[in-house]
């Protein structure tokens, strides 16, 4: 069983602020990532959503944040109600100029029930390489 974390990097023409506002205000993370009933940038936030594969096999996400460097990096546990396991999230920006790196690290896929192909590494592989790769992008390069 692979314990590595899944990691993507990308670099967006848009200053920090721009994303990092992007990343943590709910109004603009509907646009891009869920529509979440409340989010607040600070430790100890809980917030939860749903989301899955299909209208019929929906999960219910539990997240709380555990840490935060306002304007640098964004770190929430990620977890399914009723299921074993926790994840970890992280959100972390990079200044370069007018241009901003974000690598994004999703840790202890492996504690998820492997028995349910929607736990399957290769989901948040597909899930996160559209929200990091084009969804977030699109969202904080358009004018």
């Amino acid at each position: 069983m692979n314990n590595e974390p899944f990691v993507i990097d990308r670099t967006y023409n848009a200053p920090i602020e721009k994303v990092w506002r992007a990343i943590t205000d709910k109004n603009e993370m509907k646009q891009w990532y869920f529509a979440l009933a409340e989010f607040k940038a600070e430790v100890g936030f809980e917030f939860q959503f749903t989301g899955g594969p299909s209208l019929e096999r929906q999960y219910l996400h539990l997240c709380k944040i555990t840490e935060v460097v306002p304007g640098k990096k964004l770190t929430y546990s990620w977890r399914y109600d009723g299921y074993k396991g926790i994840s970890f999230v992280t959100f972390e920006l990079f200044s370069e100029g007018t241009k901003t790196r974000v690598k994004l690290t999703h840790a202890g896929l492996e504690t998820f029930p492997m028995e349910n192909p929607d736990f399957a590494a290769k989901n948040f592989v597909e899930g996160w390489t559209d929200l990091i790769g084009r969804s977030l992008k699109e969202f904080v390069e358009k004018l």
